[in-house]
């Protein structure tokens, strides 16, 4: 796990320096404290910073092969590399390390683009190749790894952290009116965008060229692609077993301590109990006082499997303090409360250990979220003609709010387009343009929310609804919310998370999974838990998802509440603060439960304080690092 930063220019653009470089890297110190590179040339600019995991000595970065013209940064890790190497070196490549940085080197040596159809593992990578006078890069298949970009003038940038793209960009960070809007809805910004102007995310299974004349090509090397298949449950739950064993296997891979996250649900169980069964594991949890307390359940699990296991009890005035360090790791505003748990978790477990093992993708593959029941329960009542739905749509809505079952009926005469935009669907089109001061103008011209999932619907409608819905989630959730929280929340604390889930061969499996298979005898995951059933215990096999039961609503009667208010109030050109206030009342006077939403603003107004309102470039505590700096001439001589 590393932190990468790129300069390319072209044009009438001058070569990038070592002090526009380094100032970049500076920002990331967190992601890379054991050792960090630099690799001037002609156009180009070239840094890394190196958690060191695998080849702990060798594998310094930036990285070429053997005549200096293609050059390598990179962010991950290979799982399969040992296997690629065997192949690479049949066909005469020689490697001078273990590391598997190298193998995509001679990978794009031989494959040239097409190398990322080989690659299995979590990966950002940036070649920059000195004969074309071109920049490869590309992102893995579920976007476990981030990758930024911006381009402007004469110049491209790209890095692992926005930070690092702010540090040289010579524009003024704006806010991205139209992803604000869609912040409100997702509770994160949805990929491509950001919430800065003119900065993007390079997309989960793309890759892109930069050519010599600044020229941007992207494509679409992967996309998770559902196919279910009749045929009996018994030889999912074995290949699902089988392929889990195999992925946990390889991703315990390395020469640093390894851990793994615990809360004592299915997901972290199976990795940990799997992980269990190649070697000893330490295993760690937060939670908090009072009910939904899931050190409890974690402790129980650890017990279960006999992990050596840690936990720690977070108080809110920990978790508030917390909030303004994990905005600023997160780069944007992902309005996720578990975003703060997990930072306290990595803090936790990375005084300990170097690598972390997570459940992360298990719901979305496996069908784990309880609205994934959705469309079975709405069946009563969904299975009518659409224009009848529509009709009786428009009449449910002009029944009074009191009116029990009302949100049922208007939910099941509503098409899923319409419905499920992902796990978070906080503001609707007509809450945002109330709570949101854009001016009447901007706020026409703003497409809906739905507008960004049309296509992922369309390109599945020949699918069920619940297999729908995780397509869904996979394409803006999982890389919008999830991963994005995972990489940055353990990486602030210099701490690589796998998430072995989260594999193209799992993947290959959990695809064919038929929607009956998912959701079965009253519980999700179905096959999942069958899978485990053996190597845990039926009460983990049976335990509800509960995700971070963090205790929000009620914070927000006390102290907490107006201290969230109160930063909202700084950005009143944004949002209208009456209307928070008035939220923060009904909801502690019982009328209804606005935390999430209110969390949404707040969260924004610390995000904006913290990069647009009072940001400094050079802030962060960073570790103090020698920078190894290399300069080649177009001779391709190092000086």
């Amino acid at each position: 796990m590393c932190g990468i930063s790129g300069i390319i220019r072209y044009g009438n653009g001058s070569d990038p320096t070592d002090r526009e470089i380094s100032s970049m890297m500076e920002q990331m110190g967190h992601r890379g404290p054991n050792q960090s590179g630099i690799q001037l040339m002609d156009r180009a600019a070239l840094g890394f910073n190196r958690l060191s995991i695998v080849d702990i000595e060798d594998g310094a970065q930036p990285m070429t092969n053997e005549n200096g013209q293609v050059w390598l940064i990179f962010n991950g890790e290979i799982y399969n590399y040992k296997e690629l190497r065997l192949m690479l070196q049949s066909k005469g490549h020689q490697f001078r390390n273990r590391s598997d940085s190298e193998i995509i080197v001679h990978l794009y040596e031989e494959y040239g683009i097409d190398c990322v159809h080989h690659l299995r593992g979590m990966f950002s990578f940036a070649i920059w190749d000195r004969a074309e006078q071109r920049l490869f890069a590309a992102r893995d298949h579920f976007g476990i790894k981030p990758f930024y970009y911006a381009q402007e003038g004469h110049q491209f940038l790209f890095s692992s952290e926005l930070k690092g793209l702010l540090a040289v960009s010579g524009q003024v960070p704006q806010v991205d009116y139209a992803s604000m809007m869609h912040y409100l809805t997702f509770q994160y910004v949805p990929q491509p965008q950001t919430m800065f102007e003119g900065v993007q995310k390079l997309e989960p299974g793309h890759f892109m060229l930069v050519d010599r004349e600044g020229r941007v090509t992207k494509r679409r090397y992967w996309e998770p692609a559902f196919e279910p298949e009749q045929r009996p449950i018994g030889t999912f739950i074995e290949e699902i077993r089988a392929v889990l064993r195999d992925s946990v296997k390889l991703h315990r891979q390395g020469d640093v301590p390894l851990g793994s996250f615990l809360s004592g649900g299915i997901d972290s169980s199976a990795i940990a109990a799997l992980s269990m069964q190649e070697q000893l594991t330490k295993t760690f949890s937060v939670g908090f006082a009072g009910e939904g307390n899931e050190n409890e359940y974690a402790r129980a699990a650890a017990k279960a499997i006999g992990s050596m296991h840690d936990e720690e009890e977070i108080t809110p005035e920990q978790f508030f303090a917390n909030t303004q360090k994990a905005v600023w790791h997160l780069d944007e505003p992902v309005a996720d409360p578990s975003a703060i748990a997990l930072y306290s978790l990595s803090q936790l477990a990375g005084k300990q250990v170097t690598v972390v093992m997570s459940g992360e993708g298990a719901d979305e593959l496996f069908g784990g979220y309880g609205i994934y029941g959705e469309p079975r329960s709405l069946r009563p009542v969904s299975w009518l003609p659409n224009g009848m739905k529509s009709r009786l749509h428009r009449m449910v809505e002009r029944v009074p709010l009191a009116f029990r079952g009302k949100n049922y009926l208007l939910r099941g005469f509503s098409p899923i387009e319409q419905r499920f935009y992902g796990n978070a669907k906080l503001f609707n089109e007509s809450d945002k343009r109330q709570i949101a001061l854009l001016g009447s103008e901007r706020l026409e011209a703003m497409l809906p929310s739905a507008s960004l999932t049309s296509d992922v619907y369309y390109n599945s409608r020949h699918l069920d609804d619940l297999t729908r819905m995780q397509l869904i989630d996979m394409n803006f959730w999982l890389p919008g919310d999830i991963l994005m929280k995972a990489d940055k929340m353990s990486m602030a604390h210099s701490l690589e998370l796998r998430v072995p889930f989260l594999d193209k061969e799992v993947f290959e499996v959990a695809r064919k999974i038929p929607a009956e298979y998912k959701l079965a005898n009253g519980t999700t995951k179905y096959v999942l838990r069958e899978a485990m059933r053996g190597i845990l215990p039926e009460p983990l096999l049976q335990r509800p998802k509960l995700g971070f039961p963090i205790p929000l609503r009620k914070w927000l009667h006390g102290k907490f509440g107006d201290q969230m208010l109160e930063q909202i109030s700084v950005v009143p050109q944004w949002f209208d603060v009456h209307a928070a206030r008035l939220m923060l009342m009904q909801h502690r006077e019982g009328k209804g439960d606005y935390s999430r939403k209110l969390w949404a603003l707040y969260i924004f107004a610390v995000w904006h304080s913290t990069f647009i309102g009072e940001y400094r470039y050079g802030q962060a505590r960073t570790q103090q690092m020698q920078i190894r700096t290399n300069r080649l001439h177009a001779s391709g001589i190092k000086i």
